[in-house]
């Protein structure tokens, strides 16, 4: 089976498909100093990848959430529920984990399908 990369970097690709399975990276943003801001953006990130591939968020699979300060969970869910689709939430993963810049509040990155 034939392994597609897009934006392929140095050091990552934003998305990696291998049949039907779509890898997207760590989605992160700095458009916003608050976990709801980044969080927002960072779906609209997901979306827009996903739709290269003509896949809706119907289709995720699994979802891990990193975020820099757990106790900004609450704020962070909150985006969330309005964003994930009713009936088609993925399973998902919620950590406190120490991001790669200190702008960065929230990553997230996801498993979908075709």
């Amino acid at each position: 089976m034939q392994i597609e990369r897009t934006d392929i970097g140095d050091i990552m690709s934003q998305a990696v498909v291998h049949g039907d399975m779509i890898y997207l990276s760590g989605q992160v943003s700095s458009n916003s100093d608050d976990v709801a801001g980044q969080t927002r953006d960072i779906l609209d990130k997901i979306d827009t990848l996903l739709s290269r591939f003509g896949v809706q968020k119907t289709r995720i699979l699994s979802a891990t959430i990193y975020l820099a300060d757990i106790s900004t969970f609450s704020e962070m869910n909150e985006v969330w529920k309005k964003w994930v689709p009713v009936g088609a939430t993925p399973a998902r993963t919620t950590v406190e984990a120490k991001l790669a810049m200190p702008e960065f509040l929230v990553e997230i990155t996801v498993v979908a399908c075709r």
